[in-house]
């Protein structure tokens, strides 16, 4: 049983206390006494209206349930709807027009457009990786994924194909021929690329074999570093970087006319580092090893160890790049994504820290904890000492308000200047998506970006309209008016509170790592929709999406969208239900079926291993990244259902057992994996069947209530082998 330790009233477990006063502190200007009263008193103050705010949630969905009870759907009377919403608070009166005032931000956020990760930081590995995706290489992203054909002669195969690496020096020149273009010529042709001097200037000179040319606009040719016979040539679009690895020795220059042995593209300007919905931490231990590794990336220590190809392989954090410019003086460009971090949301309590006997709210221990370990960043991630936090699942401005009070308190209690924390608004909830302009208003000193998220923000909706009918199938939410309206609206507002230049406005994830051709087809929808940055599921993805950004002008496309009429609630609260006997008894078992598998496959490596965030096969073994907010929406369409008779409580448990049978055989290969069809009765699949059959009944839809209990009993079972052997 473990002995927790007394720290200004407060009980904290030990190995949080070990890791705060001998880790976190360490090097800092605040005392452990500073810091343990600071925590009391920012416990104190903001936990009662912490439970409030869940409180009103509950009261507000209990209204929303009635009058779907009473009325049906919101197509029945959408004016009444909107009319009753307002009455009830839920929507709110909206502000003045106003102008974010938010200082102090990098130009990552600012004036800087290009993909973001989003990496749970639990894993130090992906950690590392995702920090470091900054640059990547083209012609890796080419060669390694089907953005070039792999049939035919194109195929991978084991060793190098000659082949497919031509094609990939072809489609590489022809991104350079549409971002940087010669005056004559195409860089399929060049023989030969050369740092010429001109005084004290230097210039970008192109052979080919017509003769010598230049780029049509010599000012993109901003830096070169190494030698004539080995080195790097820095040109500039779009305030994006590209280096030209010019390796002649090197296997792929030798067979490239000019030694174009790989062309470096800026791909992750910025990355999340996740506490919330791709980690699985439920616990002190769990919360100790999420900060430790935020901790690492911010004093630059964070290091892994792994086997790689039969060889041990260390990674760490990449050092910044240095080059001349084309004066001859130093330049240097940063050589990691700047590092943001999300906390959990005003939902869990943990029981790390426990008043009177009781665990916290978690997102009071995050705000605390993080912002003490982001304390040691000396400008290797914000050169403004900016601390970026994303906080998500705010149901409204009211919680958004809240989340800055939390923040300020932060700052006072830590010695921080005023708003140097800067908060990220993630626009998945309904209640912030009907209020947006209200909720950014509440931080328009500290928002730096808001963002949309289709999967946490579909569960929502579901949950929210439980009441008012059977929903649509997930495939057909997609197309759906409502979904149109919620991305314009999050784009145009966020474009009339003058984030342009300012902040950034995001959009969601890609989810199928492995379709990167498909990725590239669809995703240049979101920069040219106005989008300063997208979430990307890999660094790979990250090097491939960043074309998109020389491709589009996102401050073109803003300026474009500027004036745009801004859809209105009643286009977001749109979403239809299915029509009664609609769907045939197949279409319903399929739908269930898929839906059962990915919470199934999702749920049991979260439950057995604590993994929060994984590639999960499909129903039809197609990978899609999953976590929380995926599974969310799954046990969310499921619970909708049940209510609503479309399925019956017997017809989901079988689906349920037999969709185990599937996940079981898709993880054959995993050799620490227990098999669910064996035992109905494990922690993992009654976790997984709990989240269908009591979806209605969860506070907004969230699984992590039923997750967490689920992974502490399995990390508990564990715990009771491991002290009997």
């Amino acid at each position: 049983m473990t002995t927790y330790q007394t720290k200004s009233g407060l009980s904290v477990h030990p190995l949080l206390v070990d890791f705060v006063e001998k880790e976190a502190l360490a090097g800092l200007s605040v005392s452990a006494d500073q810091f343990w009263s600071g925590f009391a008193a920012l416990i104190a103050e903001h936990a009662p209206t912490n439970a409030a705010l869940l409180a009103k949630r509950d009261d507000l969905q209990g209204k929303v349930d009635d009058w779907h009870r009473k009325y049906g759907p919101v197509v029945n009377n959408p004016q009444g709807y909107e009319f009753f919403l307002r009455d009830i608070g839920y929507v709110v009166p909206e502000p003045a027009d106003f102008t974010i005032d938010t200082n102090g931000l990098d130009p990552e956020i600012t004036t800087l457009c290009g993909p973001q990760l989003v990496v749970p930081v639990s894993n130090a590995r992906y950690a590392l990786n995702a920090a470091n995706a900054r640059w990547g290489s083209l012609y890796d992203a080419y060669y390694g994924t089907d953005v070039i054909s792999r049939d035919g002669e194109l195929a991978p195969g084991k060793g190098f194909n000659a082949a497919r690496g031509q094609a990939v020096v072809d489609k590489a020149a022809a991104f350079l021929d549409e971002t940087f273009p010669l005056i004559s010529g195409s860089h399929r042709d060049v023989t030969g690329y050369h740092v010429v001097k001109d005084g004290d200037i230097r210039s970008l000179a192109v052979d080919t074999g017509a003769g010598r040319t230049a780029l049509k606009d010599p000012d993109a040719f901003v830096g070169y570093g190494g030698t004539q016979d080995a080195g790097q040539l820095v040109l500039e679009h779009h305030g994006l970087h590209v280096i030209l690895v010019i390796e002649p020795s090197s296997a792929t220059g030798k067979v490239h006319k000019a030694g174009l042995s790989d062309i470096i593209v800026e791909a992750a300007l910025t990355t999340i580092l996740d506490c919330e919905d791709s980690v699985a931490a439920v616990d002190a231990e769990d919360k100790v090893g999420v900060y430790r590794n935020w901790l690492g990336l911010m004093d630059g220590t964070l290091a892994d160890t792994f086997e790689k190809g039969g060889q041990q392989v260390t990674r760490t954090l990449k050092p910044d790049l240095t080059f001349k410019d084309v004066n001859g003086l130093p330049l240097v460009l940063k050589g990691r994504s700047l590092l943001l971090v999300r906390n959990v949301g005003h939902l869990m309590t943990t029981d790390a820290v426990l008043v009177d006997g009781k665990p916290i709210g978690e997102g009071l221990m995050d705000a605390a904890v993080t912002v003490l370990c982001a304390m040691h960043d000396k400008g290797g991630n914000s050169a403004h000492g900016a601390i970026y936090i994303v906080k998500p699942k705010m149901h409204g401005p009211e919680e958004v308000a809240f989340a800055c009070a939390i923040f300020a308190s932060v700052e006072k209690m830590l010695g921080l200047a005023p708003l140097t924390i800067k908060i990220g608004i993630m626009d998945e909830e309904r209640r912030t998506s009907a209020n947006l302009k209200a909720a950014i208003y509440e931080a328009r000193e500290r928002v730096f970006f808001i963002n949309t998220g289709f999967l946490d923000r579909t569960g929502d909706e579901i949950h929210t309209s439980m009441e008012a009918g059977a929903v649509l199938r997930k495939d057909e939410i997609k197309s759906e008016r409502w979904i149109g309206s919620y991305e314009d609206r999050n784009v145009l507002i966020g474009l009339a509170c003058g984030l342009a230049g300012r902040a950034q406005i995001g959009k969601g994830m890609w989810a199928r790592p492995d379709d990167m051709a498909a990725m590239m087809a669809a995703k240049s929808g979101h920069p040219n929709a106005g989008a300063n940055t997208a979430w990307v599921p890999s660094p790979t993805a990250a090097t491939l999406h960043a074309l998109h950004y020389h491709e589009i002008d996102v401050f073109e496309a803003q300026r474009r969208r500027h004036n745009e009429a801004v859809p209105s609630l009643d286009d977001l609260f749109s979403m239809p239900v299915q029509v009664p006997f609609s769907l045939s008894r197949e279409e319903i078992t399929r739908e269930l079926e898929n839906n059962a598998q990915g919470i199934l496959g999702y749920v049991v490596r979260w439950v057995q291993q604590g993994v929060g965030c994984s590639k999960v096969p499909d129903i039809n073994n197609v990978g899609l990244m999953e976590d929380r907010a995926t599974c969310r929406i799954s046990s969310q369409a499921v619970a909708n259902w049940l209510r609503h008779g479309l399925v019956s409580r017997d017809e989901v448990t079988s689906v349920f057992e037999r969709m185990a049978s599937v996940v079981d055989a898709q993880n054959a290969g995993d050799p620490i994996y227990r098999p669910m069809a064996e035992n109905f009765q494990s922690v993992a699949f009654q976790a997984a069947l709990d989240l269908a059959l009591h979806g209605a009944d969860q506070p907004s839809g969230y699984t992590e209530p039923l997750l967490h209990a689920a992974r502490r009993k399995v990390k508990a079972r564990e715990a009771a082998k491991k002290t009997m052997q």
